[in-house]
């Protein structure tokens, strides 16, 4: 049976610690119910002498040197929001309030696991209005440097994903990654960030990567992973960079129903192709999202093919 998928939120508050990858710095983030046609917040509760509130929109980017990071109107950060806004559109929560308080969500284990582990503790609900969805009606596509991000359509929302380094431990490879029924959970929420050895130093030095090691990133040195308990995924350096691209692209404000495509994409190739999106109003519509349902559970979002125009 094929219906209208609701709006969803967590059920109740739950908290979680850990430090900032960038930083360093200990941090507390907590999610907060938030009602319907809210949207996604970010409240730093550490600061009080100006709007706090930062919202998870693309539009809100100032920077993308390795995270990205949200700016509000009053200069008020957060960094490093890709991997919790993965968590959040692969267990497909439209409204909540995430409190912090300090300018970076802490890394955890380098995953979205965690903050799915986190989510899961309390539960979501569901809300009365309708889901909205961003169709994609045709491609759209954006090419720096021979790195190419796209979005194109098709049903229900799925990464296609290539990686190209020099080091043998990475090296050029591909993966396809189908999200509808769970899949986000499955495929990408376990996939580590990762780094090379011989930009720590440097990277240090600029006041990046302080809270970085082993138990919270693949690290690779020269053609070898330095980590003792080696990878998670035999590709997942590339299931990283698609999980990335996913908490980019939860920041067009919906999920997406198309596909992602990308070559060697990072945080500001993905923010730019949100850019070209909105800007060519032909490529894209929004839609009520559907869901089959099969008997009284076992929902999957389904998406593209009855959707209706909103």
């Amino acid at each position: 049976m094929i219906a209208l998928e609701a709006q969803k939120t967590v059920a109740a508050r739950v908290s979680l610690d850990g430090v900032g990858l960038h930083t360093g710095a200990p941090v507390r983030v907590t999610l907060v119910p938030a009602p319907s046609d809210h949207g996604i917040f970010f409240r730093r509760t550490d600061v009080s002498d100006r709007d706090n509130m930062v919202p998870a929109l693309y539009d809100h980017v100032r920077d993308t040197t390795l995270c990205t990071v949200l700016v509000n109107g009053a200069g008020v950060s957060v960094r490093t929001v890709e991997h919790l806004m993965a968590a959040l559109s692969g267990l497909h929560i439209d409204n909540v309030v995430i409190e912090i308080d300090g300018p970076e969500l802490p890394i955890l284990d380098g995953s979205a696991q965690p903050f799915v582990e986190m989510i899961e503790r309390v539960g979501t609900r569901n809300q009365r209005p309708p889901r909205r969805a961003i169709k994609i009606l045709k491609r759209v596509e954006v090419v720096v440097d021979g790195k190419i991000a796209a979005l194109v359509p098709g049903e229900g929302f799925g990464i296609d994903f290539e990686i190209d380094f020099p080091s043998k431990a990475i090296e050029r490879r591909s993966g396809s990654y189908d999200l509808g029924n769970g899949g986000f959970a499955e495929l990408l929420s376990g996939a580590r960030t990762f780094g090379f050895r011989a930009e720590v130093e440097y990277l240090r030095s600029k006041g990046l990567a302080l809270g970085g090691s082993l138990d919270n990133a693949v690290v690779v040195d020269g053609d070898a992973i330095m980590n003792p308990e080696g990878l998670r995924f035999d590709d997942e350096f590339v299931r990283h960079k698609a999980l990335d691209a996913l908490g980019d692209l939860y920041l067009a404000g919906a999920p997406i129903i198309g596909r992602f495509e990308g070559y060697k994409s990072g945080h500001a190739l993905n923010n730019k192709l949100l850019y070209a999106l909105f800007a060519d109003r032909t490529a894209w519509t929004y839609v009520a999202a559907v869901e089959e349902v099969e008997g009284q559970s076992g929902a999957a979002w389904a998406g593209a093919s009855v959707a209706a125009p909103l």
